[in-house]
């Protein structure tokens, strides 16, 4: 009999994980090596990728996991990440672009400008460019410029694997946050164009689009101090079929399959992991 990890070919394998700090992305390094690759753990905040690292190598001991410092949006820092992590193993197979976030300079407070009742929440007009900026940079730029630095080794070597990180946001916008939402769709356009563009070289090219998960960036939004849901978390839980939010290690399935030999000839799509979110019209 077949093992699981002889069909998903993944064992021995290198992967690069950028935003590798977070809740999200740790998990999803976390997932690589329980199917038995080496991980590199990326992240701005390089104590938290560095510890995250530590907790990983001390549960894979057999395995190479190591954590750096990296700027996404300094393609320097990210060759030099890079230098680093090929003294550890001999190539990098596949990239997850997981770095990414909002800006308090992109968000509204009102939900919609109604006449006379905002009562001061700003507002479309109150946003800053600024923040647009900073937004855009971080999700698509941040995911443009690591693909550019790891990828060039797995066009050469005609094997390889780029596993984005969109949102649910990507298909319909969440209210407040509009620069958010546009940046994330930007990247599901960048999966189907770099899709197309490498198709021919044995890279494929993915997404996964989480739904709510409860990370320590969204937590005070969508809980109260006793934990139970906020307004806005109780909508969310109202236009979720399966009524709930997810778990973080229910990422890691769509992860490991997307990058493994079993998705051999998927490319160029967006799976959204959103507990029907994305599916339902509210009625």
């Amino acid at each position: 009999m077949i093992s699981t990890n002889e069909l998903l070919g993944l064992e021995g394998k290198t992967a690069v994980v950028t935003g590798a700090g977070g809740v999200i992305c740790s998990r999803i390094a976390e997932g690589l090596c329980e199917v038995g690759m080496n991980v590199m753990l990326l992240d701005i905040d390089e104590a938290r990728a560095i510890e995250n690292a530590k907790m990983l190598k001390e549960k894979f001991p057999t395995q190479v996991v190591e954590g750096f410092f990296a700027n996404v949006l300094d393609k320097r820092s990210l060759e030099s990440a890079k230098t680093r992590i090929l003294s550890f193993v001999d190539a990098i197979d596949y990239i997850v672009n997981g770095a990414g976030g909002n800006s308090p300079k992109a968000t509204t407070q009102a939900e919609q400008i109604i006449p006379g009742e905002n009562n001061g929440l700003t507002d479309f007009f109150d946003l800053e460019m600024e923040g647009f900026d900073h937004v855009f940079n971080l999700n698509f730029k941040g995911t443009i410029l690591p693909t550019m630095v790891f990828g060039k080794d797995m066009i050469e070597r005609g094997t390889g694997g780029v596993l984005n990180i969109s949102s649910m946001n990507a298909f319909s916008p969440l209210t407040k946050i509009p620069a958010y939402s546009a940046a994330k769709s930007s990247i599901n356009n960048f999966t189907q164009w770099l899709a197309v563009h490498f198709a021919k070289t044995g890279v494929r090219v993915n997404a996964i689009a989480p739904g709510f998960f409860l990370t320590t960036q969204n937590k005070f939004l969508l809980l109260d101090e006793e934990g139970n849901p906020t307004e806005r978390g109780q909508k969310i839980i109202n236009n979720t079929p399966m009524g709930r939010y997810g778990e973080i290690e229910e990422l890691v399935g769509t992860s490991v399959y997307l990058l493994s030999n079993m998705a051999k000839f998927v490319t160029g799509i967006v799976v959204p992991i959103d507990g029907g979110f994305s599916a339902y019209s509210g009625v």
